[in-house]
């Protein structure tokens, strides 16, 4: 197609479609700059009201807090869990009394009756008085508490050898922990 327009209406018609072009990049600039600011604005709004809320929300536990009710319950808890400590810590100090008896028990072979037993706290000491028909008997007791690395320390009261048979003995060991 051959335009015969004048020059001067060929400049004037490309000036008005660069300005229309122009007027349609700055009003899609413009817009674009304004949905951002909305956006940032309506984040913004959205952000401070959660912030109002949590603000809100904490005076309220704040208040509830200093209820005297629960004041209360919270100086209970604290001294029960005091009490617990101190009772977790009485139990994890004790040399464990089941386990020493049961090692003890399979310690002592046929012919050995205990009499008595008694147990030092302080020092983990246990005191077995007993009788044992045969001397025999009570080397194969001594013996089997040596040969357990839970006990240490075995020692026979000297009079426990005298006798051959019908034998009184004591002894007294150390108890570790069990592994």
């Amino acid at each position: 197609m051959i335009n015969l327009l004048p020059t001067q209406q060929k400049n004037e018609i490309e000036r008005e479609e660069k300005c229309k072009v122009i007027l349609i990049l700055g009003i899609s600039v413009l817009i674009s700059f304004l949905s951002t600011f909305l956006i940032l604005s309506i984040i913004q709004i959205y952000i401070f009201g959660q912030l109002e809320s949590k603000k809100n929300f904490l005076e309220l536990e704040e208040k509830r807090l200093k209820d005297p009710v629960i004041k209360d319950i919270q100086e209970r808890v604290v001294l029960l869990n005091q009490s617990i400590l101190k009772l977790d810590s009485f139990y994890q100090s004790q040399a464990e009394l089941t386990g020493t008896l049961e090692k003890i028990s399979q310690a002592i072979p046929p012919g050995i009756y205990l009499t008595n037993l008694s147990w030092q706290k302080e020092n983990s000491e246990l005191k077995i008085v007993g009788f044992a028909s045969q001397r025999e008997d009570l080397f194969h007791l001594k013996e089997n508490l040596e040969k357990e690395n839970f006990f240490s320390d075995v020692n026979f009261s000297p009079t426990s050898w005298v006798r051959p048979k019908e034998v009184n003995f004591q002894v007294t060991l150390k108890v570790g922990k069990s592994k």
